[in-house]
Formats: C-alpha cells, sequence, structure tokens
C-alpha cells in the first residue's frame, strides 16, 4: 500500500529562504519526479522559460530578480498567499500549494498590480495562467550543473526553472541597502540615502579579516564568524580613511560603524544578509552578482 504525506504550504512574495519537499515512496533517478528522495529544500529556482502549446517563450531579458522559493507554512485566515512565493521580474506572485507525491497543487493565486514593461506583463500573464491546479513536477539534477524543475499544466503547458545556489557568507560583496532601527524605532528598516545608495559593502574573508566602505570612506578590520547561516560576527575596531563626506552620508557611515562593533547577530536568507547589534539596530545586504 502507497504511503503518501499530504504537506500544505503557502506561496507569496518570492522573499526568503524556500523550502520544498514532497513525500512519498516514489525515487528519483537523477531525471524523475519529484519524490521523498529529491532533495530541493532550500532551494532558490529562477524561471527560465514557459512552454506553451508548444512553444517555448523564455523569461524577458527586461525581467529583474525573477525567482520562486517555496516555504512551509499557511496563509493567514482571510488573506491571499503566504511566506513563500516567486516573482517573475515585476509583480510578486503567490498561492496556497500542497505537495502529494509527483503533484504540487496550487490555489488562492494572488499578484500584486503593478503596471510592467510589455514583454515582461505578457510573460506573467502566461505564468499565472500555468501556475495553478495540479501540476506534475519532475526534476533533473546532472553532474555538475544547476537542477531543473519543470511543472507541467493537464494541457501540456509548462514552466521551466533552474536552481540558484546561494552565495557563500565569505568572500562575498554584500552591499548595504537598509539600516533597521536607525531612527530609534527598533525593527523599522530605512534605505540608505543617496549620495551612500550602491556604495556601503562589506567583504569578510576567510582568514578573519573584513574591509569594505561606509558609503564613502573605506574600512579594514578583524571579523570572527561563529556558526551557520545563523550565528554571530565578532568585529574588531575598524580602520577607516577620512575623507570629508556630505552630512547625511556621514551620518550613515557612523550608523554602519556602530553596527559594526563589537558581537553581532547575523542570519543569512539566501542572497540577504542580516546584522543585528545588541542595541537593537541593524542592517540588510544583498550579495553582488556576479558580472
Amino acid at each position: 500500500m502507497k504511503r503518501v504525506m499530504n504537506v500544505t504550504y503557502a506561496a507569496v512574495g518570492l522573499l526568503g529562504t524556500a523550502a520544498l519537499t514532497a513525500c512519498g515512496t516514489q525515487t528519483s533517478t537523477g531525471s524523475g519526479q519529484v519524490g521523498s528522495d529529491v532533495a530541493v529544500a532550500g532551494v532558490r529556482w529562477i524561471p527560465e522559460k514557459l512552454t506553451v502549446d508548444g512553444k517555448d517563450i523564455p523569461l524577458p531579458d527586461e525581467a529583474h530578480d525573477a525567482h520562486v522559493t517555496f516555504k512551509p507554512g499557511a496563509s493567514k485566515q482571510g488573506e491571499a498567499g503566504g511566506e513563500s512565493g516567486g516573482s517573475v521580474g515585476c509583480n510578486s506572485i503567490g498561492a496556497d500549494v500542497e505537495v502529494e507525491g509527483d503533484t504540487v497543487r496550487v490555489s488562492d493565486v494572488a499578484s500584486t498590480s503593478m503596471g510592467c514593461p510589455g514583454p515582461v506583463q505578457e510573460f506573467e500573464e502566461r505564468f499565472v495562467r500555468i501556475f495553478r491546479g495540479d501540476l506534475d513536477a519532475r526534476i533533473t539534477d546532472p553532474d555538475g550543473k544547476p537542477k531543473t524543475l519543470t511543472l507541467t499544466s493537464d494541457d501540456g503547458d509548462s514552466i521551466t526553472l533552474r536552481s540558484e545556489a546561494a552565495p557563500p557568507l565569505e568572500g562575498t560583496t554584500w552591499t548595504v541597502d537598509t539600516l533597521i532601527g536607525a531612527k530609534g524605532a527598533e525593527g523599522v528598516a530605512e534605505p540608505l540615502p543617496k549620495g551612500a545608495r550602491g556604495k556601503a559593502y562589506l567583504v569578510l574573508s576567510k582568514d578573519g579579516t573584513v574591509h569594505g566602505s561606509l558609503g564613502c570612506n573605506t574600512f579594514s578590520g578583524k571579523a570572527t564568524v561563529k556558526d551557520g547561516t545563523a550565528g554571530t560576527i565578532e568585529f574588531g575596531r575598524l580602520a577607516t580613511t577620512r575623507k570629508l563626506c556630505s552630512a547625511p552620508v556621514m551620518k550613515t557611515e557612523n550608523e554602519i560603524k556602530e553596527i559594526l562593533d563589537g558581537k553581532v547577530a547575523y542570519e543569512k536568507e539566501h542572497d540577504v544578509l542580516t546584522l543585528t547589534a545588541d542595541s537593537g539596530k541593524g542592517l540588510t545586504a544583498r550579495a553582488e552578482k556576479a558580472k
């Protein structure tokens, strides 16, 4: 007698680390169906193409940061979507998802409604038409290459996605995009001022050092990392250059230096790094993509 375990997921927003599992007695042969032996937890999926009426439609070049993740957890009552989901380059798309054997059952699809460039809008509309109902899920895992996940509807249309490896904590350039609690409101995130935006970053090295930019001035120092995707980093005193910068940028630099002082808690979710000091102040940074 076949044993099947149903797992309910919520999908919306494409934010955060992914977790998609399917339970059953089926096994994978490397290019087989999604089953209990196919490891897809913690995977960030990048949409590559749609296949509609036998014709391949690639993800448009105009799409930005397209990705799909799945994370356990039901959506709140009265709300569409949940903590997992995706985007195909413009709007966030979400739904409730139930996995049973090699079937991904998608319902309660929700989407934001921003206007998008023509090709992206058309791709999104086709994506949403496929991303509903019972979808046959198949995964290929070629040696040395990213995994491929294919979701196929009853009428034969499909979505093809490839896996994207999470960047390592050490050796990656982490660009600071927000400060948390900088104005005294704990948990409130504020973007960096225009003069520092895209310029403040840090790089943690395996030799126990850190270097980067505060937005205008550069810095270097010691940094000891403990634990895996969540743990602590202990920063030594930072040595910085002493260039004169605009008042808003200098204020931001001082706030970042205050956070990068002593022991801080860190959490890494795929390409997002969050640092939180004992004071409750912190920052978030995103991994700079390889060019």
